[in-house]
This record gives structure tokens, C-alpha cells and sequence, in this order.
């Protein structure tokens, strides 16, 4: 993915498009001061690549990477805003009983590859077996020493699943300390907005399409609200004609089907992208009644024959 940095400013809104995290961010913010809008910006962006290189699992010497590699033999000391996302992400993975796992990292990606030259599923035993070393619960974190110690040899955590929402929440948090009033972090897909726009309107966000991401199906209006969404629409390989998306369940170590798409909304990014991924892995009735009973989130699903689900607390206008 090759996105060179672009500042864009029109009227009181500037936008700055970059490559962060390995994905396509956009970072907007309303100011009548074009200079002071791009610095803010630019401190935005800052904040959002310290996080990158605090979480990567692409560099050897990122506390994630360490961590992961005395898997099995030793806890390893870390700093205190990784401990606390760790602790976070196994609390939503008690929550989920397990569909968000962080230690999915550790999966044998022998099996998945998601790509033409796969045309045939795993034998389902030589799956499970691919995905034994994913457990949140021998992720084991001391409190006093601020040390997590993954207890499997060849274990492995990464925060693909909620790094994207955590940094927007974090970057929103430095514009906001910096007095900016509106805008909106786009971290590829997962939305933190607050404020109004120049005209005093809500945030008007679209619904991807999963038949054509270009188009929305539908759009929300929305003021200091978070919102992700996730699909198969992404990665996805058809054998004997049934679509399997790149997720995986955890507990099988088979692909998931039946959900297009899941779209979360709440205050919180980080939260937001979290639990898009357990929703498709729980399916529409149990990933349903877990988001209903939940305070402050609200859900939409898409899927496969493209019937609409939603969560009791939404409305859905039409595109």
C-alpha cells in the first residue's frame, strides 16, 4: 500500500492521509487556523506512531515482540500502557468468552493462507490442533511488577484486533488536551468523531456495502461516538461454492461463515474495534444478545443473503 502523506485543507476543515500502522489514516479537524490545525494534526500522528511502535509486532525490539519471545520461558517487564492494554484486551476476551483472543498470533498460518491456491479446507483435527496455543488465559500479568509472562512455548499476542481503535481513542485524546473542539480519526475503517461539523450538523458517517465497499448501504449521524466495522468482504476464499471469511475461530480453527459484515458503535474506539471480530466469530443471534445486554454500544450485521440485523438501542437511515 503505497499512500504518501497529503494535507488537505477546505474552509475551517484540514485532513491530513497517511500510511500508519501498515493502513490507510485519516486524521480531520475543524479550526479556522489552517497552521494551527496542521500542527495539531501533526502531534496527532505523532502519538498514533509512538503507539505503533510500542504495539508492532513487525520490529524486533517492540515490547510486544519481546514479550512473544520468551514465550514459555520468563516474564518480561513492560510499560505500563502496554501492561494496561493487555489487561484490557483479556477482560474483553472474558466478556466473549474467548472469540476476542489476543493470543491469536500464536495460529499455525499453514493452514490459512486466503488465497487462490487454497481450495480446500484443513482436516478439521489438523485445525484445532493449529490453534491450540491460542488462550488468553495463560497470558499471565503481574500487577506489581507490570510483567506478563505468556506461559506456551511458541505462544504469541498482537493487537491487530483493537491497536487500530486504541490508537484513534489515544489520538483523539491529544487533539482534544490541545483544545481542539470536532474532527474525526479515521484509522483504516475504525472512526473516532466528536464535536460538530463547520455547519453545527452531526458527523455523517457511512455504512460500508459489503457487495461494494465503495458505496454505503446506510449512514448514522453521530457526535462523540466511535465507530468500526469489520467483514469478509476484506479476505475471504470460496471453496465448493460457500464464501469462508479470514477470520478464525478460536476454539475450531476453522474460518467463519454466515456474516458479511459487522458494523459496532460506542464512545469509545477502542472498544469499537474490539468487539466487531467476536460478534462474526459468536454469529448473529449470540453476538446479538451479547451487545443488547451491554450498555452504551449498539451493533449492525450483514449477512450472507444480506438480510439486516441490528441491536435493540439503532436506526438505520437509508443511502
Amino acid at each position: 500500500m503505497n499512500i504518501e502523506t497529503t494535507f488537505i485543507s477546505k474552509g475551517s476543515m484540514h485532513k491530513k492521509i497517511l500510511k500508519l500502522m501498515g493502513n490507510r489514516f485519516e486524521i480531520t479537524v475543524v479550526d479556522e487556523d489552517k497552521q494551527r490545525a496542521e500542527r495539531h494534526i501533526d502531534m496527532a500522528i505523532n502519538e498514533m506512531k509512538r503507539i505503533e511502535k510500542l504495539l508492532t509486532t513487525f520490529a524486533d525490539d517492540s515490547q510486544t515482540n519481546r514479550v512473544n519471545a520468551a514465550a514459555g520461558e520468563q516474564p518480561v517487564k513492560v510499560d505500563k500502557e502496554v501492561f494496561d492494554i493487555i489487561y484490557r484486551s483479556n477482560k474483553i476476551a472474558e466478556l466473549t468468552q474467548g472469540a476476542f483472543d489476543i493470543t491469536y498470533g500464536s495460529i499455525d498460518k499453514r493452514f490459512w493462507n486466503f488465497d487462490t491456491t487454497m481450495t480446500s479446507l484443513p482436516d478439521r483435527e489438523e485445525a484445532k490442533e493449529a490453534v491450540r496455543l491460542i488462550n488468553y488465559r495463560n497470558v499471565l500479568l503481574d500487577k506489581e511488577q507490570v510483567t506478563v509472562f505468556l506461559k506456551e512455548k511458541g505462544m504469541r499476542i498482537g493487537f491487530g484486533g483493537i491497536g487500530k481503535g486504541y490508537a484513534a481513542e489515544q489520538a483523539k485524546r491529544v487533539l482534544q488536551g490541545q483544545g481542539v473542539q470536532s474532527g474525526i480519526i479515521n484509522a483504516a475503517g475504525d472512526l473516532s468523531a466528536w464535536g460538530l461539523q463547520p455547519d453545527g450538523q452531526p458527523w455523517t458517517i457511512g455504512i460500508a456495502d459489503p457487495e461494494s465497499i465503495d458505496k454505503p448501504f446506510s449512514y448514522l449521524n453521530i457526535k462523540d461516538m466511535a465507530v468500526a466495522t469489520s467483514g469478509n468482504y476484506e479476505k475471504y476464499v470460496m471453496i465448493d461454492g460457500k464464501k469462508y471469511s479470514h477470520t478464525i475461530d478460536p476454539k475450531t480453527g476453522y474460518p467463519v461463515s454466515g456474516i458479511k459484515s459487522v458494523t459496532i458503535i460506542c464512545p469509545n474506539a477502542e472498544i469499537a474495534d474490539a468487539m466487531t471480530t467476536p460478534v462474526i466469530i459468536m454469529g448473529i443471534k449470540a453476538g446479538l444478545n451479547m451487545i443488547n445486554q451491554m450498555k452504551g454500544i449498539a451493533c449492525i450485521i450483514i449477512d450472507d443473503d444480506n438480510n439486516i440485523y441490528t441491536s435493540n438501542n439503532i436506526k438505520l437511515s437509508a443511502a
